[in-house]
């Protein structure tokens, strides 16, 4: 375990290096989130009601919200670095050693995000001062330690699948795109464009039975409180078993691409 706290520790070193490029990302990272509240505030004084579940500070409240999770959880080119240590050759240097690079990966994840989340805070507090107004924070004390029971296996699952994906880098010599065909499901259906209960029953069903859900919608909801114990209890079942389905996958797809790698470079 040491080990893995030393590139834990590593992971933010090097990040503090290039903080100044995580210091800009965050920090035009935020550019969206004022377009998305002008729009919405369109939406909202064109129709004149509340949409679905939400009244616009709601909505407002909602996409600050998944700025705020998006730093904590969301891996950053993670998927491109360990495809560019099977495609040159680097993992030989972890298959001599008795490292495991699922945990090794994690643990650079578990830095870097806690790092960009630190230079991030400043910028994300200054927005929710500006917005105080729009801000609702939930009833119950119970839900602080549920939204961050979720919101860490958001990030397990969001990792797994970065991880996951980027293991196809054994058969193929680029993943781009399979990287922007998956992305382009998890912004459509993870909550990142528009919350997921206004949408139609049917089509809400269907997303409780697919990991996106689970990324970003599912922890935000929890902290509103916008579902009943019986659909977080569900929730979480769903979420602690993608959790598991993913991990798997992960463990089984290492196991074929070490068959196929060709250890060239490195």
């Amino acid at each position: 375990m040491t080990k893995y706290l030393k590139v834990f520790d590593i992971a933010l070193q090097n990040t503090f290096v290039y903080r100044w490029n995580f210091l800009l990302r965050s920090l035009f990272g935020l550019v969206p989130l004022a377009g998305t509240i002008y729009i919405w505030g369109a939406i909202f004084q064109e129709r004149g009601a509340a949409i679905g579940a939400y009244n616009y500070s709601e909505m407002v409240f909602y996409f600050m919200l998944i700025v705020v999770a998006e730093n904590l959880i969301t891996p950053t080119e993670d998927e491109w670095q360990i495809a560019a240590d099977i495609r040159d050759g680097q993992l030989n240097s972890f298959l001599t050693k008795p490292v495991d690079y699922l945990v090794y990966r994690l643990s650079l994840f578990a830095g870097y995000r806690l790092l960009y989340t630190a230079v991030t805070l400043p910028f994300v507090g200054l927005i929710f001062w500006v917005l105080r107004e729009h801000i609702t924070l939930p009833d119950h004390g119970i839900t602080w330690l549920l939204t961050l029971t979720s919101l860490t296996l958001a990030a397990l699952l969001q990792f797994l699948i970065a991880y996951s994906l980027a293991m196809f880098a054994f058969w193929i010599l680029e993943i781009s795109t399979l990287v922007f065909i998956l992305y382009s499901f998890e912004y459509f259906l993870s909550g990142q464009l528009f919350p997921l209960d206004i949408m139609p029953k049917w089509f809400q069903g269907f997303l409780d039975y697919l990991p996106f859900k689970y990324e970003l919608y599912f922890p935000i909801a929890v902290f509103l409180e916008k579902m009943n114990p019986a659909e977080l209890g569900r929730g979480f079942l769903f979420q602690i078993g993608w959790v598991a389905v993913l991990y798997g996958i992960a463990r089984l797809l290492w196991r074929r691409g070490l068959r196929k790698y060709s250890a060239v470079g490195g």
